[in-house]
């Protein structure tokens, strides 16, 4: 095993034996059997390292959502994609702590990729006529809601006895953001009309751009319809 892979291993080990998902750039260095030089030359510093730790726990999950394919409901798709994320959280405590971490200056790529994979499930919705607020709305709030619900079931587990607290909050925000199916009773979430449209229409121009329209027009059109949802310009 090389350096990089014996300070990764180590410092993975540690991170997972850690009270609070922590551990000193000493102690790997010890555990991995490599100089301070070592590790600084291949990781910058131990935020880089803390980040590379991270990428390679989510590796596994990540795997899964690339490979998921796309049902015929999306909507579905993306509570099976929220009920993934916390399993995920609560098997993998130290990794999803240190994933948010204010101390990282620099998100790890995993995050920035699991936002990525959310807005494209979300998009289909809004493809599909489902999706009522705007897409950057949407994505905010799955995400924020999504990464609240894990934190708080890894931080603080005692506090939230209700096994089904996390499928509560998912279905709130879900039945927020989205306009049931035509076959679906929803008598809590009313058709919200115009935004509902225009979300709609802002997906399909996004799939689909007009050809009868130059980018100029195309990027105004959008603009309006944003403004439409309430997503802002």
């Amino acid at each position: 095993m090389d350096p990089r892979e014996r300070i990764l291993k180590a410092a993975t080990d540690l991170l997972v034996s850690s009270a609070d998902a922590d551990f000193s750039t000493r102690a790997v260095c010890e555990a991995a059997g490599v100089g301070a030089p070592v590790l600084y030359r291949h990781f910058g510093d131990k935020a880089g390292l803390l980040s590379a730790v991270v990428d390679r726990g989510f590796e596994e999950y990540l795997a899964t959502k690339r490979a998921a394919r796309p049902s015929a409901d999306p909507v579905q798709d993306v509570r099976d994609g929220w009920d993934n994320h916390v399993r995920f959280a609560l098997a993998h405590p130290n990794h999803y702590r240190l994933m948010f971490s204010p101390g990282l200056p620099v998100p790890p790529d995993a995050v920035n990729e699991a936002h990525q994979l959310l807005r494209e499930t979300l998009d289909r919705c809004a493809v599909a006529g489902r999706l009522r607020v705007s897409l950057d709305v949407a994505t905010q709030m799955v995400m924020s809601a999504n990464t609240g619900v894990a934190l708080s079931l890894v931080a603080r587990p005692a506090h939230y006895p209700d096994a089904e607290f996390s499928t509560r909050v998912r279905d709130a925000v879900v039945d927020a953001i989205t306009q049931p199916a035509a076959n679906e009773k929803r008598p809590s979430a009313p058709s919200d009309g115009v935004p509902a449209a225009a979300a709609t229409l802002s997906a399909r121009l996004r799939a689909t751009p007009p050809a009868a329209l130059s980018a100029a027009e195309t990027g105004l059109l959008q603009e309006w319809l944003d403004a439409l949802t309430g997503g802002g310009a």
